[in-house]
């Protein structure tokens, strides 16, 4: 299972005075496994900020695959990946009752110690190694997490895709270390992790081919992909070409099959098998990379649908289908 997944648990404390005002708020809680029907909307304790915190008051999270899987526990790849991620997860019951690996909001409180973030700061930042919890008004998470100040061209919705996605996507093709011109393939191109994929690499000068269905062609071309090939009519494994990269970005290409495409010195990524090697001290270098890259315009949101928080069941629904364009937005109302 990919790291972003399997990162430690830090949760949030909690006191019985909190000085932020209500001590309570909504979030989507899950007290069992199975099917989006477990997610309740409920009132649960704020959390207040440890010292070395702070309160981020939530506008937007997202619905991945992987809160798709972690919520059901149908967990791709070995038994032993299977079973580290149950340990992980928790055995008969969940481990962390809120889900969401991403989020945007504006810090409402910080601890006394801490020096990088102040009151009103707008910020975005992957949860994956903060315990989860996306899914809800409020979220506290260290200073020193997978979190930093949100790009100025973009809306807090927009802004929440980026950290999950982004973050696993730019952390693998760094280990192609692609140069200018090479030719790159992405299978899945359509995708959250695909979408992203396509415009990183074309902003290293490389030659972009996307691997997508027929209805998301035109949509691949836009962000930036020289070639596109639709996989309902043509095995590209098939059609002569080599690659200096292959990234199967849905971990659907045996590594075997993608090797036909591949030059003698190419390279295979996948999102499952290389975003282990991404650990949480690389996501803070990554996360601000990829708000530079998106304020000089060279990576932008790719959103699908938006639901509200009271709709996280439909947006599970949907996104386990597995037919997602880019992400799925889930926006936070405080009202």
């Amino acid at each position: 299972m990919a790291n972003l997944y399997l990162a430690q648990f830090n949760g949030p404390g909690t006191s019985e005075t909190n000085l932020t005002g209500s001590l309570f708020m909504k979030a989507v809680v899950y007290e069992k496994f199975g099917p989006p029907e477990v997610l309740e909307l409920k009132e649960v304790e704020k959390p207040t900020p440890k010292d070395n915190e702070v309160l981020i008051k939530v506008f937007a999270t997202t619905v991945h695959r992987g809160d798709t899987r972690m919520r059901s526990l149908n967990i791709p790849g070995p038994r032993w990946q299977i079973i580290l991620a149950r340990i992980f997860l928790g055995i008969r019951k969940p481990k962390r009752a809120i889900l969401g690996m991403e989020l945007s909001g504006k810090i409402e409180a910080v601890g006394k110690n801490v020096t990088l973030f102040k009151e009103k700061d707008e910020v975005f930042a992957s949860t994956a190694w903060s315990g989860f919890g996306g899914y809800a008004e409020y979220k506290c998470m260290p200073e020193d997490g997978a979190l930093t100040i949100k790009p100025t061209n973009m809306t807090f919705e927009e802004a929440a895709v980026i950290p999950s996605g982004g973050i696993t996507t730019l952390g693998i093709i760094r280990m192609a270390n692609i140069q200018s011109g090479q030719k790159v393939l992405i299978y899945g191109a359509s995708g959250s992790v695909g979408t992203f994929a396509v415009q990183i690499a074309k902003s290293l000068g490389a030659e972009v081919t996307g691997v997508c269905s027929t209805t998301n062609l035109e949509m691949v071309k836009s962000l930036g992909a020289t070639k596109v090939i639709d996989y309902t009519r043509e095995d590209f494994t098939q059609n002569n070409e080599e690659y200096d990269v292959i990234f199967d970005a849905v971990a659907k290409v045996p590594k075997e099959q993608a090797k036909k495409s591949l030059k003698e010195t190419g390279i295979y990524l996948n999102v499952h098998t290389s975003s282990d090697k991404i650990k949480s001290k690389d996501a803070i270098p990554i996360l601000k990379e990829l708000k530079e890259l998106i304020e000089v315009g060279e990576l932008k949101s790719v959103i699908d649908r938006r639901y509200s928080l009271d709709e996280i069941v439909e947006a599970h629904r949907y996104v386990a289908k597995g037919h997602k364009k880019g992400n799925v937005v889930i926006t936070v109302d405080h009202n």
